[in-house]
């Protein structure tokens, strides 16, 4: 299924920055290593009021339409899936009432059937 971010939200990631995530090789606690990880990504500085509207379109992957067609994105919150992608600066801004956030950001391709 092909799901589209929500057009009411669209100002959100209009005024969002492309960045890089960053995150270095790790061994887990049950010995696993983990290769270092570095992901496109968007971040936000929203008020909190309006990052409690787009809570709970978390963790789902949406289609994007604008400047940012062709991409995806996927918001990343405290699953600790996204644990070491999530950076440290990601959160709730001292005194402004604003919260900084980030979407992974992927391209999407679609296939078409030969002619």
């Amino acid at each position: 299924m092909k799901r589209m971010w929500p057009e009411e939200y669209a100002y959100i990631i209009d005024d969002a920055e492309q960045v890089t995530l960053e995150a270095p090789a790790f061994v887990s606690k049950d010995g696993m290593p983990h290769d270092a990880i570095n992901r496109k990504a968007l971040k936000i500085s929203i008020p909190q009021q309006d990052f409690e509207r787009i809570w709970p379109l978390a963790e789902a992957r949406y289609r994007l339409a604008g400047k940012f067609a062709g991409k995806a994105i996927t918001l990343i919150t405290n699953n600790p899936h996204y644990h070491a992608w999530h950076p440290a600066d990601g959160g709730l801004r001292d005194n402004t009432g604003h919260v900084i956030a980030y979407f992974l950001l992927d391209d999407v391709s679609e296939t078409a059937a030969a002619a």
